[in-house]
């Protein structure tokens, strides 16, 4: 593992570019840094001001090298390079609240902004008049959209909000793309149509409702499966199977998970307030998530056996800190992991990924480093 720490304050989003050469972040203010890698330090070389709020959501487009960000000012912007510095093109959102979170499509032809005005932005380019246009996925929102991941078909959307549900949406766009084929999801994908919604009938198992906001929605790199995690420290996985849905879930006693994501078709990494990323494991055969370790276990063992409520006390108190920060949390993150990405080797085979949280650090964690170090541990 490998932690660097960039700023004082913290990030509240970051971006990679395709080779990893370069960090896109936010500092937690309107502005987005880029960071070059020299050796085994990051120079600053750029910095977006294009926004009048914070920057709230930033994704990099790996093969057209493009950069979008969204913000609590409203607005996104599609950013170029040009003559070595980037431009930006404003996106025209057709929002009332602060955009909360971005994806790009993976052909990169599209990208969807969600926001707290209960609705979707799916943005594409109308090359007729050479801007950026909107369409607006709203029922059933009932509430801020958080979190955002496309479907490797580049037409199904997963979403999660703060009315507590994970959704999944159709976000074809015949504008720009052709007709979709039928998915293990659904044959029929209009634009804005529901494919899934938990808690809702249509999945073999009701358990994964969830009680809290769902913070963080990935798919797999197949696209057969769909995990979530919501703020009652749930984490969900959503799988097809013999033609119809099924819904698995696992109370963890960790703090709220932020964030997740798939390492291989069968395994999840999350992380949240505890300050380091906890391992979920599913057994396709058997049907069930298990809780499959801690990794990056902090040393002090007292923490065991105190309510969640005493743990989040005692974690608000130590950000409060200045001095004894350092000693009392012996994580690598002195703060919530607010973000994870994958580095290398793609979401079914990761060798490599990457947190960063509210500590202003970023940790780079070794995939393999972490199964040797976790010997009775299994990643199928």
């Amino acid at each position: 593992m490998a932690y660097h720490s960039f700023l004082l304050e913290p990030i509240s989003c970051h971006a990679w570019n395709k080779d990893r050469s370069q960090i896109a972040l936010c500092p937690n203010n309107h502005e987005v840094h880029i960071y070059q890698k020299d050796g085994t330090k990051w120079t600053r070389i750029h910095e977006l001001k294009e926004h009048n709020g914070q920057v709230t959501g930033i994704d990099w487009a790996p093969d057209s090298n493009r950069i979008v960000t969204c913000g609590a000012d409203r607005n996104a912007y599609v950013w170029t390079m040009k003559d070595g510095a980037w431009k930006p093109t404003l996106v025209i959102l057709r929002i009332n609240r602060a955009a909360r979170c971005v994806k790009w499509s993976p052909k990169e032809n599209k990208f969807a902004v969600g926001s707290g005005s209960r609705l979707i932005s799916i943005c594409y380019f109308e090359q007729e008049n050479d801007w950026w246009v909107c369409k607006h996925i709203k029922k059933p929102i009932r509430s801020t959209i958080l979190s955002l991941d496309w479907h490797p078909n580049n037409v199904l959307l997963a979403a999660g909000s703060c009315d507590f549900k994970c959704r999944m949406f159709s976000a074809y766009i015949k504008e720009v793309e052709e007709k979709p084929g039928p998915t293990p999801w659904g044959s029929k994908m209009p634009f804005g149509e529901v494919l899934f919604e938990s808690g809702t009938s249509g999945a073999a198992d009701q358990t994964g409702g969830g009680g809290g906001w769902v913070h963080s929605v990935c798919f797999s790199q197949s696209g057969n499966r769909l995990a979530w995690t919501s703020h009652d420290s749930t984490g969900c996985i959503l799988t097809f199977c013999y033609g119809s849905h099924r819904v698995n879930s696992l109370s963890s006693e960790t703090l709220p998970l932020l964030c997740v994501t798939f390492i291989t078709e069968n395994s999840l990494v999350a992380a949240g307030h505890d300050c380091y990323p906890v391992l979920f494991v599913y057994d396709g055969a058997k049907g069930s998530l298990t809780f499959g370790g801690k990794l990056d276990v902090p040393k002090q063992a007292s923490q065991k056996g105190i309510s969640a409520r005493e743990r989040f006390q005692n974690l608000d108190r130590r950000a409060s800190e200045t001095q004894s920060t350092d000693k009392n949390l012996s994580t690598l993150h002195k703060n919530s992991i607010s973000q994870i990405s994958v580095l290398n080797g793609g979401k079914n085979n990761c060798t490599r990924f990457c947190t960063t949280g509210m500590d202003g650090g970023m940790c780079l964690w070794d995939v393999k480093t972490l199964e040797s170090a976790m010997k009775d541990l299994k990643i199928v």
